[in-house]
């Protein structure tokens, strides 16, 4: 899925579109934009480490390298700078669907059991507001 385009290469993980190249040229490697693109979609580095097939300690020390190089304190931070730098960008699909329906939101919520558990549950405005209507009455 590697991609060549002018200077740099683009790959695709988790969802985004990321820019690799070398250190040199202030670009994560592959390595650094896969765990960083699975940071932005909101994984544990424990299911970015099974993913690629390596030790959650090598995500570990692979987030720790991104954030000293990012400057940032926590996940969301060092997502944040990626994509202002041009590091990472979603998906056109994502964007395209909530272009189509703008009235209609995801909402993400986990069973109490533990991480493995996800579940998207899709919610129109009218449910919403019947939902808090029938809670205040």
């Amino acid at each position: 899925m590697n991609q060549v385009t002018q200077d740099h290469q683009t790959i695709e993980a988790f969802g985004y579109r990321c820019r690799i190249g070398k250190r040199t040229q202030g670009l994560p490697t592959a390595k650094q934009a896969q765990v960083m693109a699975g940071i932005a979609a909101g994984m544990t580095q424990k299911e970015i480490a099974k993913l690629r097939g390596v030790s959650p300690a090598t995500v570990k020390s692979t987030v720790e390298a991104l954030y000293f190089t990012l400057h940032a304190q926590r996940a969301t931070d060092a997502v944040a700078k990626a994509m202002r730098r041009g590091w990472i960008a979603p998906l056109l699909l994502a964007i395209t669907i909530s272009a189509i329906s703008p009235d209609v939101h995801m909402q993400r919520q986990r069973s109490s059991g533990g991480r493995q558990t996800i579940s998207i549950t899709k919610l129109s405005r009218r449910q919403e507001s019947f939902d808090i209507a029938g809670l205040a009455a």
